[in-house]
């Protein structure tokens, strides 16, 4: 298949090429692509080197794209998504600009791929932190049924892109950096993920509200969160309290989740063995574990889930959703 990867020299496009390479995908012929201040600039992909260009020139010369995987923010998306699409191409793009459109898909692979169709033309990857939420959550829903949920994030600086990870590095450096966040983020914990809306919620909170309802097939979902920043590289990390519509058994709610696809339990606590970054990063599972009863409230049950945010919350999930295709 000709693959383009929009947003190719950035920190989740880079990382893009690398799932495509690992997983092997049939890439008969990539197609680098970037904005205007990185054309001519090098990318390496399976050993080769391709020069970027930009989504003109994409377009203008490679005019039978099988699938484009944007990932170069909502601005570039709005703009060439729908040009891309009109070729004939298939778009999946990792930028929060299509998502919540009505009649955009919004795909995690192992809870709604079933949806797709050969109509659909412009695909939305969900926000890295929904991903590993529903992930969990949709099997659970199905057992039970969620009556509420609430979740507190603690996400990596990746998420935020190379600015950040940059601003960490130089801190613990003792060296005076640019400043992706409001204040120092080593060694500190920001309540501040994305900018604050009218409601006092951040957009990232906002997202894992309207995301996870939509991707589970449920509008009235009860679900309130609160995103923390933490100086991490390796993921994205969740505390997440559900409350049922109905008595549950949490041997069985372990069961079910070990034997989901794309999760991996880490549940025994008398070993020290529960989910953290620093062993979730470089790979593509979702990883759950602290799984307890909720002393306060009899239909609930407390859980904490982590997950890579560049591989499993963007990258491998969209390449997941171009096998798919």
């Amino acid at each position: 298949m000709k693959i383009a990867v929009v947003g190719a020299t950035g920190l989740v496009g880079s990382v893009m090429l690398r799932v495509l390479e690992e997983r092997n995908f049939p890439v008969s012929e990539l197609i680098a692509v970037a904005s205007e201040r990185s054309k001519g600039s090098l990318i390496t992909f399976k050993g080769e080197n391709h020069k970027v260009i930009t989504p003109a020139d994409a377009l203008s010369k490679h005019s039978d794209i099988d699938i484009a995987l944007f990932s170069a923010g909502g601005t570039m998306s709005l703009e060439w998504a729908p040009k891309f699409a009109e070729t004939g191409c298939r778009v999946i793009d990792n930028s929060s600009a299509w998502r919540m459109h009505e009649n955009v898909p919004l795909v995690v692979p192992e809870v709604n791929g079933s949806i797709l169709t050969d109509e659909h033309r412009i695909i939305a990857n969900p926000n890295c932190s929904t991903i590993q939420l529903v992930m969990v959550l949709n099997p659970l829903h199905r057992l039970y049924g969620i009556k509420r949920v609430i979740v507190s994030t603690y996400q990596s600086v990746t998420g935020t892109g190379v600015k950040a990870v940059q601003q960490l590095e130089g801190e613990r450096a003792g060296e005076k950096v640019a400043q992706a966040y409001p204040y120092p983020i080593d060694l500190n914990a920001i309540p501040h993920c994305d900018v604050f809306t009218e409601n006092d919620y951040t957009k990232e909170e906002m997202k894992l509200m309207h995301e996870s309802r939509k991707i589970m097939g449920v509008p009235e979902l009860a679900l309130t969160a609160t995103s923390v920043r933490l100086p991490v590289k390796g993921g994205h990390s969740e505390s997440v309290n559900i409350e049922f519509e109905r008595p549950f058994d949490i041997n069985v709610i372990r069961r079910t989740l070990s034997e989901s696809d794309g999760i991996v339990l880490q549940d025994q606590p008398e070993f020290n063995q529960y989910p953290m970054p620093r062993f979730a990063e470089g790979r593509d599972e979702v990883f759950v574990g602290r799984i307890r009863q909720d002393t306060s409230c009899r239909e609930a049950l407390n859980l904490f889930i982590v997950a890579d945010n560049l591989r499993k919350g963007a990258a491998t999930n969209a390449v997941q959703i171009a096998e798919l295709l």
